[in-house]
């Protein structure tokens, strides 16, 4: 059996966060913000490094690019430690000796490529921060959140984190959901699939975001801080280029108030509202993934019921510069049967653990889902996906990094392992193309998002 260790206030939360009924949500209160000023970040993180220090205290020295490091608008984020080397790599031969710190995901890799997947670990670091304007939502807002009774909605959330103490799964996916959100995204994703035998199959997809609760004018109770807007054009594969998604979801979903997609397909030269987009709907080169699968997990939480297993310190894909680096080539980066060790960066940190389980009478490719979220941003870091026989399926992995432009942690390329076919996806793949564009204001409005927008992309 598995041990999860209690690491501070917040897990003393857990065991009766477990035993919360769906029908109650409660409010964030007084105390749990004075704990923001004391124990926890301004996020509701801990503070305090670990025990025995390999996971730091939380510094959060740096708003933007680090001293010493030149950057300007358009640049690659040049990897503030890039001179690192490795306190250790982990092998299927030593894997035993951190299997406490493992993912059961990464566990199985081991034993599925033992001559060749491996886990550079590397000192672990806490010195980025969101914006101040970030952190007052969450003081002024937080409190004033109010889950709809379907648990698919919120109202009066801050920017980010409408839970700086999680009390139950909800909350907690609640966090993931809101904070892993940008104000301003602009970007060509390439998407690989490798198969076992080092075949790739290639996709494209020029991807724009407009996120209004991420950027600093952010107002809840306005409508249009209650959407995020979303616009994807295809350029490969071939058979699919220049369809067109577009459209918005909603943070306040009830009846009256729902998500909305568009979908032109430029065989037919006509744009179609979409019944119902999302879930695990195929997507990407030959539908690999899901499209909650987005950055790991992307979708409503209706079909799940929701669970915080605990908090513990997990070895996680972390200051991931190099993944995106202009200097990494793709034949060089995607090998067979998995990403290349090489490339990778991983770091111990505590995150939390929730799982999600198939409620009865909903359908999904996943029957449960275990997701690790990053203390200090809320967002996935890893994802253990199973099947409906319960056997381990898929293992996912985000790279991450801080964006300088932006001020916001990000997600940088995703790995989707099939355990049992042996192909993976590489989705959101920059290293060769245009650098993302990426910042706490945007460039859009929701004009940008209509089916008649869809129409004049597509052609």
């Amino acid at each position: 059996m598995k041990r999860y260790r209690n690491l501070t206030v917040q897990t003393g939360l857990l065991a009766a966060s477990l035993l919360v009924a769906v029908a109650s949500y409660a409010k964030t209160t007084q105390d749990d913000l004075k704990q923001l000023e004391g124990p926890l970040t301004p996020v509701g993180a801990e503070r305090a490094a670990s025990k025995d220090g390999q996971i730091p205290a939380w510094s959060g020295k740096w708003l933007g690019a680090p001293p010493g490091v030149q950057y300007k608008a358009g640049d690659r984020y040049a990897d503030p430690y890039a001179s690192e080397k490795p306190l250790y790599v982990i092998t299927a031969q030593n894997m035993a000796q951190y299997a406490d710190h493992l993912t059961e995901g990464e566990k199985a890799l081991f034993k599925k490529y033992p001559e060749t997947f491996k886990m550079p670990v590397y000192q672990s670091h806490r010195d980025f921060r969101f914006p101040d304007a970030y952190y007052k939502s969450i003081t002024t807002y937080a409190p004033e959140v109010e889950m709809l009774p379907n648990a698919n909605g919120i109202k009066n959330s801050p920017a980010i984190v409408p839970y700086p103490v999680p009390k139950n799964g909800l909350e907690l996916m609640w966090n993931l959901r809101v904070s892993a959100g940008l104000a301003f995204e602009k970007a060509t994703y390439d998407q690989a699939v490798v198969y076992p035998d080092g075949q790739i199959a290639w996709g494209r997809v020029k991807y724009s975001i407009y996120g209004p609760r991420s950027t600093f004018q952010f107002a809840p109770k306005d409508e249009i801080y209650n959407r995020s807007f979303f616009r994807t054009v295809t350029d490969l594969p071939l058979r699919d280029r220049g369809t067109v998604i577009i459209g918005y979801s909603v943070w306040n979903e009830d009846a009256s108030n729902s998500n909305r997609t568009w979908m032109y397909n430029p065989g037919t030269r006509r744009v179609r509202q979409a019944p119902e987009y999302g879930f695990d709907q195929p997507s990407g080169p030959g539908g690999f993934r899901t499209v909650d699968d987005d950055r790991l997990y992307n979708g409503s939480g209706e079909r799940y019921s929701w669970k915080i297993v605990g908090k513990k310190e997990m070895l996680v894909p972390y200051n991931n510069y190099k993944v995106m680096n202009t200097s990494t080539k793709y034949k060089d980066m995607l090998t067979k049967g998995h990403e290349n060790p090489d490339v990778m960066r991983y770091e111990l940190h505590r995150v939390w653990v929730l799982e999600a389980t198939l409620k009865q009478g909903f359908r999904h490719q996943y029957a449960k889902r275990v997701l690790y979220l990053d203390e200090d941003s809320w967002i996935a870091l890893s994802a253990d996906n199973y099947d409906a026989r319960g056997q381990l399926w898929r293992t996912n992995f985000a790279s991450t990094v801080y964006a300088y432009d932006a001020k916001f942690f990000y997600t940088t390329t995703v790995f989707f392992h099939d355990l049992i076919s042996g192909a993976y996806l590489a989705d959101r793949l920059t290293n060769e193309g245009p650098m993302p564009a990426l910042t706490p204001n945007s460039e859009f409005n929701e004009s940008y998002f209509s089916p008649d927008a869809a129409r004049s992309a597509g052609t």
